[in-house]
């Protein structure tokens, strides 16, 4: 089959035949239809973070297609059922956090495309029980990015506990963002969108935020604190320190500063007014299978839909020069012939 692995670390990927996965038991064999492109793998593929990758590996972690094999004990899913194999590879299933529902959490888990093959390749092997059905109507390209992208700002969402009628803030309009606006409104939220650029803030409008807020025309914490009383929710998905500030600061007093971008730099906290106002910091990562079940509803329901580019396999490696010039809006997804 046909898969693009990096070797070794910062250098370009290599578009090779290798041999099609072999099915275990617990297992599934998917053929990918389309796989979404995230920082992530860009992150894999330079070894970025403290816990590496293996090598050779396999990127893609939304990767989305059709089961064409399974394991004889799978009973839950069939040949020919669409799915996608998303970053939670699989959960050990009985630690705390797995049987609180938090397998997201766990600390044995198996990541896709980074402790195990993805979906940069013509066909994947998946753990069976961590696949998540694609709904009817919802199309391989337009599910793709949801399986990281969308349920990752749906949860940081839910993990805010912003309730409707109330304000969240959403700081960067990219390819996280521009979903988190849409899953905000889809939750009956009112949004603030702050970025910066008249195409940008325009987008954030077209999807339904309720202020729009360039950062490079004034202290966004400022306007938001003295026409708001400040939002009782911000879910920061840049990575820069100004856009933590930022985000901490917009928060009214009993609210919650939800981290989902992870930046190369130390962020400090005000310990001072964290306490004295009451303020909840806390990380969101991914999501569950039963928040990707959700997350790919709304989808299906038309509520939610990521702004996408195709772009074949074989371009992998120009797509990462982009990414790393930002050269992206919304998300890219590989398509295979």
């Amino acid at each position: 089959m046909k898969a693009a692995l990096v070797h070794q670390f910062k250098q370009p990927l290599e578009i090779q035949e290798i041999e099609k996965p072999q099915l275990t038991q617990g297992s599934v064999i998917v053929e990918i239809a389309a796989c979404g492109v995230c920082h992530t793998d860009l992150h894999a593929c330079h070894g970025d973070w403290p816990v590496k990758p293996k090598l050779p590996l396999v990127p893609g972690h939304e990767g989305v297609g059709t089961v064409i094999a399974k394991a004889d004990d799978v009973k839950h899913l069939a040949v020919g059922d669409r799915v996608g194999v998303p970053w939670l590879h699989s959960a050990c299933g009985h630690c705390e956090h797995c049987l609180k529902g938090d397998e997201n959490l766990c600390p044995e888990q198996l990541n896709s495309g980074y402790s195990v093959d993805g979906g940069y390749a013509q066909y994947c092997k998946a753990d069976a029980n961590y696949v998540v059905k694609i709904p009817e109507g919802l199309s391989f390209v337009d599910a793709a990015p949801l399986f990281c992208a969308g349920v990752t700002t749906y949860k940081a969402l839910k993990v805010s506990k912003a309730k409707p009628g109330e304000w969240v803030a959403i700081i960067g309009v990219g390819g996280l963002g521009h979903l988190a606006v849409q899953y905000a409104k889809a939750m009956g939220l009112n949004v603030v969108a702050v970025d910066t650029g008249e195409s940008k803030l325009a987008l954030a409008k077209d999807l339904g935020a309720d202020l729009c807020i360039d950062f490079k025309q004034g202290d966004p914490a400022e306007l938001m604190q003295n026409k708001l009383g400040g939002v009782q929710a911000v879910v920061c998905t840049a990575v820069s320190k100004p856009a933590f500030t930022t985000s901490f600061n917009s928060v009214k007093r009993g609210g919650t500063c939800v981290l989902v971008g992870l930046p190369p730099e130390e962020m400090p906290i005000p310990i001072f007014d964290t306490v004295l106002k009451g303020i909840s910091v806390v990380g969101s990562i991914v999501g569950t299978r039963q928040d990707l079940t959700e997350c790919l509803q709304f989808a299906a329901e038309g509520k939610v839909k990521a702004i996408i580019e195709t772009k074949p396999l074989e371009q992998i490696n120009d797509i990462f020069d982009d990414m790393l010039n930002s050269d992206i809006n919304g998300r890219i997804v590989l398509t295979f012939d």
